[in-house]
């Protein structure tokens, strides 16, 4: 008699069902995990966009990551008291989309934005770094990026700031290129970071106290909060100022220094890939309470003083730039032919130097001070640079040409000169300085920051099955007034708070929170490397995405900057999560949904088979 799985379920038969149908498919998944270890060697600019192809019947993939110690991320569990709906990747989904990974010696480290290499061919200058800005590709690549070889879930923080994996980042230039300047060395299979710098070889422990020593005034972790690194290295200053209570934001242009933001990132450090070019920084006005410059390679006074300019935009009223380089301390005639048009600039700008000094090794720095007020401005003997014309200067620096002005310093509400936040930590549930005076304002600010502290404590951290202790680098990106990063401030993380161009503009209100955060379209790509992200967190944004550019592009990128085991959380409507679903199944992501109005996706380490049809 013909054996059939009805008969073999009336007789119980388990095993032998398990053997028919269930072997075959671990078969099928080693198979596919082996085909998925391959290497690419060429990269195609413009790959050819994908179409869908018709459904398939073929099984849905294993949602386990087929790379080391997958148990680092938990399986979402299911909760009586919480409306949760597991959804396992569905074949019609996982088979929606004809995926292609893309190829070539940049394709594991691909970043849309700045690889078109076909437009920086195009470009007409460089002198200014036009080819270190975005380019973004039209229309958006749909390939999915590669693992590198030999690729495992990151060494987790606190032990990522000294240590991470070689094979994760596996690019040797700079252990070579700084090995005089203890930036990094290579150890067996990890990347060391002993906390030297160009300014700081002997450790930048030292150099974090010789400033304090020269300015007490600074207070770290106080006074001082939120911090800008220029051309930071691997970002081992802000990786110690950590320690202080001091975030700072670390950035640094895509350029010969090999994957140094890169490092940064998967040390757990904030950083971001930009450069002072033709262009303003994706950070408002009257931002950071003190920028850094050490050895940075920024000709300050270049075209008429811009990128100095463009520092005392994004500068607090009050903060520090401290600037340690050799024409503070060199004397021959090439060097101080460099600081004789530093101190021009700065005087013009009405900077103040507050301190300048050298430490045992010889090392020396300067820290000036920018105005609190615009009182000097009014009585300088020329007015150069001039100040900026309100009526006729954008708001949001998104695109947006350098500024050859000075912008007018807000006042106090109370007086001429400008309000200092309140020291930390009382500054992030106060009430901020850049707060609208609309009567409704204050009510709104607190009323968001009780509402993400409750959501936070009560659900986001004990609801949604999300291990937190192995998330570490975070970006909200519809952070509002940042009361999701605020909710999570006892956390060992980072949040990178995203203000889209297209909404209200609260990034202001962030810093004065004490919090970091940049400007950005997310109809484009993001200035990171892949991989460098464990949790992205969506807030009521897909609605307004999907009226100007293609959740599947949305999506692909999403999936570029997470590592394999990244979260995305995104708190929407049904009817919008609905959209986003069937693409992340296709992208062979494991999903949950709670309380029909968040989902939990988690992303596989699933790439396709890289071969172009």
């Amino acid at each position: 008699m013909a054996v059939s799985v009805e008969n073999l379920l009336k007789e119980r038969k388990y095993p032998f069902i398990f053997s028919l149908f269930i072997l075959p498919l671990l078969i099928f998944l080693t198979l596919l995990l082996l085909n998925n270890s391959q290497s690419f060697s060429y990269f195609t600019i413009d790959i050819t966009q994908l179409q869908p192809k018709p459904l398939s019947s073929s099984p849905p993939p294993n949602p386990n990551l087929p790379i080391s110690n997958p148990s680092s991320f938990t399986q979402p569990p299911q909760h009586h008291d919480v409306a949760s709906n597991l959804t396992a990747i569905e074949s019609s989904d996982a088979n929606l989309f004809d995926w292609k990974v893309c190829e070539g010696y940049v394709a594991v480290d691909y970043i849309p934005c700045l690889d078109n290499f076909k437009a920086i061919k195009e470009l007409k200058a460089r002198k200014h770094m036009e080819h270190r800005e975005r380019h973004c590709p039209k229309p958006s690549l749909r390939c999915l990026v590669p693992l590198p070889t030999g690729y495992r879930i990151p060494v987790l923080w606190p032990k990522s700031r000294d240590m991470i994996w070689y094979d994760n980042v596996p690019h040797p230039k700079l252990v070579e290129y700084k090995k005089a300047q203890n930036w990094v060395r290579k150890s067996g299979n990890y990347l060391i970071f002993p906390g030297g710098g160009t300014q700081f070889k002997h450790g930048v422990t030292h150099y974090i106290e010789f400033i304090e020593k020269n300015l007490p005034a600074i207070e770290w972790g106080k006074r001082t909060r939120v911090i800008l690194d220029v051309g930071c290295g691997v970002a081992s200053f802000g990786g110690y100022l950590l320690d202080k209570n001091v975030i700072t934001m670390s950035f640094a242009p895509m350029d010969e220094h090999e994957a140094q933001i890169q490092f940064a990132l998967e040390r757990g450090i904030p950083a971001t890939l930009s450069v002072i070019g033709t262009q303003r920084l994706t950070i408002p006005d009257n931002a950071y309470d003190l920028i850094h410059c050490s050895r940075c390679r920024v000709h300050w006074d270049a075209d008429g003083g811009k990128p100095l300019m463009e520092l005392n935009r994004v500068l607090r009223p009050g903060g520090f730039f401290v600037w340690s380089a050799t024409p503070v301390y060199r004397h021959d005639a090439r060097h101080q032919n460099v600081w004789k048009a530093m101190v021009a600039l700065t005087e013009a700008m009405c900077w103040k130097v507050v301190a300048r000094a050298i430490d045992s090794y010889g090392i020396g720095l300067v820290i000036y001070q920018k105005p609190v007020s615009s009182s000097c401005y009014e009585k300088r003997n020329e007015n150069n640079p001039p100040l900026c014309d309100l009526n006729n200067r954008p708001n949001i620096s998104w695109y947006v040409p350098l500024d050859s002005c000075l912008p007018q310093i807000p006042k106090a509400s109370m007086g001429n000169s400008y309000d200092w936040p309140s020291p930390w930590p009382e500054r992030l549930t106060s009430k901020p300085v850049s707060l609208s005076t609309e009567p409704d304002a204050e009510e709104s600010f607190y009323g968001d920051t009780k509402n993400w502290h409750a959501l936070v404590s009560d659900f986001y951290l004990g609801g949604l099955g999300i291990k937190w202790s192995s998330v570490r680098n975070v970006i909200d990106m519809n952070a509002s007034y940042g009361g999701f990063a605020a909710a999570l401030i006892d956390k060992p993380l980072w949040v990178m708070n995203v203000i889209p161009i297209d909404g209200p503009d609260t990034l202001p209100l962030i810093f004065d929170r004490g919090l970091i955060g940049i400007y950005h379209d997310w109809c484009e790509p993001f200035n990171t490397y892949p991989r460098t992200y464990d949790l992205l967190h969506s807030s009521f944004l897909i609605g307004n995405l999907i009226q100007r550019c293609d959740l599947i592009d949305v999506a692909v990128e999403m999936d570029r900057i997470l590592r394999p085991g990244g979260i995305l959380l995104v708190q929407d409507t049904m009817e919008m999560i609905n959209k986003l679903r069937p693409i992340l199944h296709s992208l062979h992501w494991w999903i949950t949904l709670h309380r029909d109005r968040f989902l939990v996706g988690k992303k596989s380490s699933w790439r396709p088979d890289g071969k172009l049809n």
